[in-house]
């Protein structure tokens, strides 16, 4: 497999443990009332996009990260189980 593959798996497997993290942490968090820290969100990014006006040509620029503790042992899951396969 080569290089650009390989990267492209990787990356494509990270962004769904991080999907599935989230889901299954929102559930948990939903369902069970004790386990409410799972599906608290925290926020990384800027809250209001970054407009960049040059006359000729407007940039909107922005991201925001909206993380639980589940996205992470999503994303951590994942990248064990590419490099155990």
């Amino acid at each position: 497999m080569s290089t650009s593959n390989k990267s492209f798996s990787l990356l494509l497997c990270i962004i769904l443990g991080a999907i599935f993290g989230s889901i299954i942490g929102e559930f948990l968090g939903s369902y069970f009332p004790s386990l409410k820290i799972l599906s608290t969100v925290y926020s990384i990014g800027t809250k209001a996009p970054v407009y960049i006006d040059l006359r000729v040509l407007t940039l909107t620029l922005g991201i925001t990260f909206n993380l639980n503790i589940m996205t992470i042992l999503g994303v951590i899951m994942s990248i064990i189980i590419y490099r155990k396969y």
